[in-house]
């Protein structure tokens, strides 16, 4: 089941209109709404889903999943740098171009080390004989914006290797890298290590595969994420519990919440915390989750949920017996509050929740969201944007945060006329 037919369904029913923006009465009162960068379908088209990544400096760097090479629709996607100048226009820079050989259709956002190298995924392509099956790559800085790439694993789509990664990469304390695959595995993806070797080179291992049972299958989600144990998080889009989604997308199962634990012999043991029935606890989570410092767990489904199936925000907290209990903050209704929350969410530094729904809202073309807890132990939720179409639609990841508390953020086009934007908010006191 590929990605492709989920934004087929969103993509459906956005149009090209002018671009606008909306103020709604939240909890940052107004909001100033900026594209930084329109994608216009050509070397640099288009984010199709991926977040962004901010340096010290204040540059964002992504990833294009198309474009590059070939021209409008078409190429096998580029990674980018947006500069900001004082005169206040953002010049975009491309860093790489893929040619296939060396991976295509970079999906996750990318990553910094300590250093200033970049990481990253390419979902398809390789030198693999017969297996186009992606990529993990680095990006190092020479001089003067130039930089150079190196491809450090490539996907062979044994059931022990795992095929076509699709997330963000996170790194643990010892520098070693962490993904998943959508495939491989046992058949329905996996989860991998990579370790740097001292010449250079990465050795990675694979530390869990799926098989679509009870288990889980098809870990779509942006990240994984380390508690302070080392214990690993993450979700899988089907498997878990029977059923079929009503949006067409086939009989796969409803999704699950997971926990890796590492064992002393290097291998690791799966716990499922949570399996989604698509009740009013939603199913098909495809977002990164995010952990508070109580060791709650927070994520959304891209549907299910009560209201006719929109999805929805939803927190895990553990018990003291060692099962997790899941508390619904949100239940979407696809009216403007939006619907198919895709990407996830991110905490500020307040313990607000912020995150993006890929359809619904005021103009049917997602919304930017807030929800913030009360003191009663609920959550308020806001809509601080709601998106008009052009340059872009289907907001489809988790906003990221600058040192003033700015949000950045990345859209979808629609193929054809748009595809995609870059865009900043700035809270107006």
């Amino acid at each position: 089941m590929q990605r492709k037919q989920f934004l087929g369904i969103i993509i459906g029913v956005v149009a090209l209109i002018a671009l606008t923006f909306m103020l709604s009465g939240s909890a940052w009162g107004q909001v100033k709404y900026k594209t930084l960068h329109t994608f216009w379908g050509g070397r640099d088209a288009y984010p199709h889903a991926p977040g962004l990544t901010l340096d010290a400096a204040g540059n964002l760097y992504g990833t294009s999943a198309m474009g590059g090479a070939f021209g409008a629709g078409q190429g096998y996607g580029t990674l980018f740098a947006l500069t900001p100048y004082p005169e206040g226009n953002w010049v975009e820079r491309i860093l790489h171009i893929f040619y296939n050989d060396d991976g295509a259709d970079p999906r996750g956002s990318l990553i910094f080390d300590a250093a200033g190298n970049l990481y990253g995924t390419a979902n398809t392509g390789g030198g693999s004989e017969g297996c186009s099956c992606g990529v993990v790559f680095k990006l190092t800085p020479i001089s003067q914006g130039v930089w150079t790439y190196t491809v450090l694993h490539t996907f062979t789509g044994d059931n022990v290797d795992g095929a076509n990664p699709d997330g963000t990469l996170i790194f643990d304390t010892a520098g070693n890298l962490y993904g998943t695959t959508e495939w491989g595995g046992k058949g329905w993806g996996s989860v991998f290590q990579l370790t740097p070797n001292s010449d250079g080179s990465w050795t990675e291992h694979t530390l869990y595969g799926f098989d679509r049972g009870s288990e889980g299958g098809y870990p779509w989600a942006d990240t994984l994420v380390f508690d302070t144990a080392g214990n690993l998080y993450g979700t899988t889009a089907y498997g878990g519990r029977p059923g079929c989604s009503p949006r067409g997308n086939g009989c796969y199962g409803l999704g699950v919440v997971f926990e890796l634990i590492p064992n002393s012999d290097g291998t690791w043991t799966e716990k499922v915390l949570h399996s989604f029935t698509a009740g009013k606890d939603g199913a098909t989570p495809t977002g990164r989750l995010v952990l508070d410092a109580a060791g709650n767990l927070y994520g959304t489904t891209f549907w299910g949920g009560a209201s006719n199936g929109n999805g929805n925000v939803y927190k895990l907290a553990p018990n003291p017996d060692g099962t997790w209990t899941e508390h619904v903050l949100h239940q979407f209704t696809a009216g403007k509050d939006g619907a198919a929350p895709f990407g996830g969410l991110r905490f500020d530094k307040a313990g607000d929740l912020y995150g993006t729904a890929s359809a619904g809202g005021t103009y049917g073309y997602g919304v930017l969201f807030k929800l913030k807890p009360t003191s009663s132990g609920g959550w308020t939720y806001h809509v601080l944007h709601a998106f008009k179409g052009a340059p872009g639609a289907s907001p489809e990841a988790a906003p990221i945060f600058d040192a003033a508390g700015n949000l950045y953020g990345t859209t979808n086009g629609n193929g054809t006329k748009t595809f995609g934007s870059v865009f900043k908010m700035t809270p107006v006191p």
